[in-house]
């Protein structure tokens, strides 16, 4: 590693020399919002007054999350409320949001999970591969305990690229449904489905078989932002640059791509929130196209965790846009890709402070 330490300022950390242990109370802990939709409530969703269906969406959510309030699944008590107050037919055992990028899906069921009057260890919010990963990390039957005490889940971003996954999380929300648990979920449309409009919600319907008469769907329409296609990405910096931005910025991060991608996996992707705790801003040199889907995989798992945490990417080598290769942009799991590349190009922009 090269580039003087400006006095005052640690020395950039090594992501690939990082081996975080995380365990299963620390994995549900972190089920919550991330600090990019912390602060979001329904009240700062603003309504497009020409899109009528998202106000209504709004106010179907607020009723859903008033009747989520009471003890917990599986609770005597609760039992002894079943008898004597039901619950009103009117409120779904859960909610499906059905809308493309960029009409404030996520804002919404943030914002639902916020407003769900449960303390936050009873309330789980994450995206679906965040699901599969803790089910991987934990083992299917105890985080089917561990969720069951829960009284709402919220799972962003639901995906059908991979049909193993898909019937484990189907298969996980009907334990949990079954247990008492309201759910909530959204989704996206993949990008080679724009003329369709949406994922949409009979796929979502069809894929969840069994559950799908606990669901209500509720519709948001409003402007795609994928019809301007993928973002054009920020011209990369020098290797010189990015080791000399490094060294002058506090709770910097220094890799060398290739053996930070190598070093991914070794690390289960649960973890790879905790490989960048503590760190402010991640510098990157020499980033290449990917060529092995594995790897591209867990590099979206990685862009998912700076993302959420708003840690912006300084890079050398080729522009984030030509990371993935033509080939994997219009395969099986591109939308994971078209998410990556859109979330790396917006923290390349934030880095531009530290050039």
């Amino acid at each position: 590693m090269s580039g003087e330490v400006t006095a005052g300022t640690a020395a950039p950390v090594v992501l690939a020399e990082r081996d975080p242990h995380v365990d299963a109370t620390r994995l549900l802990a972190e089920l919550v919002p991330p600090p990019r939709f912390g602060a979001v409530r329904f009240a700062t969703y603003v309504p497009d007054q020409a899109q009528p269906s998202q106000a209504r969406a709004v106010r179907a959510l607020e009723e859903f999350a008033a009747g989520i309030g009471g003890p917990a699944p599986g609770s005597a008590r609760r039992k002894w409320f079943r008898v004597r107050e039901p619950e009103r037919p009117s409120i779904p055992g859960g909610v499906y949001l059905d809308g493309g990028y960029g009409v404030g899906k996520t804002h919404l069921l943030a914002s639902l999970w916020h407003a769900a009057e449960a303390p936050p260890e009873q309330k789980a919010f994450g995206t679906f591969v965040e699901l599969t990963n803790l089910v991987g990390a934990l083992g299917f039957r105890p985080a089917v305990d561990a969720l069951s005490s829960h009284r709402l889940v919220c799972i962003d971003e639901f995906e059908l690229d991979d049909p193993g996954d898909t019937v484990l999380v189907s298969t996980l929300l009907t334990r949990l449904a079954a247990a008492g648990v309201r759910l909530a979920a959204t989704s996206n449309t993949l990008p080679g489905k724009l003329g369709e409009g949406r994922f949409a919600a009979a796929d979502f319907m069809r894929e969840i078989q069994g559950l799908s008469a606990r669901f209500t769907s509720l519709r948001i329409d409003g402007d795609d932002y994928r019809h301007r296609g993928l973002p054009q990405a920020p011209d990369p910096y020098t290797d010189a640059q990015v080791t000399a931005a490094a060294a002058r910025t506090p709770g910097a991060a220094l890799d060398d791509f290739g053996p930070l991608a190598a070093h991914l996996a070794a690390v289960h992707p649960s973890r790879y929130g905790a490989l960048v705790d503590g760190v402010a801003a991640v510098f990157l040199r020499g980033v290449r196209p990917v060529t092995d889907q594995a790897a591209a995989l867990r590099l979206v798992v990685l862009a998912d965790r700076l993302y959420d945490r708003e840690v912006p990417v300084m890079a050398s080598g080729v522009r984030f846009d030509q990371l993935f290769s033509a080939e994997m942009l219009s395969g099986g799991y591109r939308k994971k890709y078209f998410r990556a590349v859109s979330r790396l190009t917006s923290l390349a922009r934030d880095s531009s402070r530290f050039a």
